[in-house]
């Protein structure tokens, strides 16, 4: 039976990096028989642009009956002064998290030994990290109420926001956590503030709970900012990091530089049955959009994972990484990586030679 995959190229460099990603996609279609049906839909500032809103309901519906989402990147600064926050880019990415439940976001962080050099710190530091964060994506503070900006009392303007998450919200991403821990070096860190937030101290006592359920894996806590100082000065301490939406965004970029390029990193963003949105880690660029000056790897391994977590072909995720790992062994690089002795390709030219290394 056919599935059907939903390509959003989005904003900034979106559409060069998707363009891209669906060379090998399109290739490993075929050469597998896989049967998708890939369909594209307008979502972030494109969107906007097209039909006054970030996320069309004909997006919706689409992404609602595909069985997986490849993005792009959405944003950039001429949607950023809109003073109504529900037509901003940002939206429509974080509509169709919260509609469709992608509650549970994987980002690796591997550093290709190729790359060793690229990280800002000392290869014996960083050399063959892989670190994978789950991070809790629907919840928490950027999603909790009441929000906004008031005036209080002698018209002082006030910001604020609601951090919250019930114990099912915390329970559900947890075992994605654990199973993910189960599944490679049995070590789970979960990442809170326990010491000064109580919606932490239940996150805390929650996992301590999931933990006798899994006495095989090892359960170790940390402060969020303790956490940020480890990431940078021994990062290989950590296996699994589980933590909420916030922290996990902060962190997963952070450690996604320890890489040497953000562009070199992708994303999964799961439900309960294994759905997802599939995307870079890596934001619009629109300082060098339509340069050919964009990373396409992220994109392309992102449709790595999507292969694996929601298509379930491994075989053809696996081909794929490994294709990637050849051109990197070639010497070639797009400007975040670039260094001495390497040739710099574009964006088109970096998707043609993993589409070359495929086919090799």
């Amino acid at each position: 039976m056919s599935k059907n995959v939903l390509v959003l190229p989005g904003d900034g460099i979106g559409p060069e990096i998707v363009t891209e990603a669906r060379k090998v996609l399109d290739l490993i279609n075929d050469r597998f028989a896989l049967d998708l049906e890939i369909n594209e839909a307008l979502v972030g500032g494109a969107a906007i642009d097209a039909t006054g809103v970030p996320l069309p309901d004909a997006t919706l519906e689409a992404a609602r009956a595909a069985d997986a989402i490849l993005l792009g990147a959405v944003g950039g600064p001429q949607w950023d002064t809109n003073p109504d926050f529900q037509i901003r880019p940002e939206k429509g990415l974080l509509g169709i998290r919260s509609h469709l439940q992608l509650f549970g976001n994987l980002r690796p962080a591997i550093l290709y030994p190729q790359l060793a050099h690229a990280s800002t710190l000392k290869p014996e530091v960083v050399s063959g990290l892989d670190i994978l964060i789950v991070r809790e994506l629907t919840g928490g503070i950027y999603f909790g109420q009441p929000r906004g900006i008031r005036e209080k009392e002698g018209g002082i303007r006030e910001g604020f926001n609601t951090y919250v998450y019930d114990e099912n919200e915390i329970r559900r991403i947890g075992r994605v956590a654990f199973e993910a821990a189960r599944a490679r070096d049995k070590r789970l860190c979960s990442v809170d503030k326990a010491n000064v937030l109580e919606v932490t101290v239940l996150w805390r006592e929650i996992m301590e709970e999931l933990g006798k359920e899994y006495p095989d894996v090892e359960l170790s806590h940390m402060y969020v900012d303790n956490a940020a100082m480890q990431l940078v000065r021994a990062p290989k301490q950590f296996d699994v990091v589980v933590t909420g939406n916030m922290f996990g965004d902060i962190l997963s970029d952070a450690a996604a530089m320890l890489t040497g390029s953000i562009g070199m990193l992708p994303s999964a963003s799961l439900d309960e049955n294994g759905k997802g949105m599939y995307e870079p880690c890596h934001g619009s660029a629109p300082d060098i959009a339509g340069q050919g000056k964009a990373n396409p790897l992220a994109t392309i391994l992102s449709v790595a994972m999507m292969l694996r977590y929601s298509l379930k072909a491994g075989e053809a995720a696996d081909l794929i990484e490994a294709a990637v790992s050849t051109v990197l062994d070639q010497g070639l690089r797009t400007g975040d990586i670039m260094s001495e002795g390497m040739r710099q390709v574009s964006t088109a030219e970096m998707g043609d030679a993993v589409v070359a290394a495929l086919n090799a």
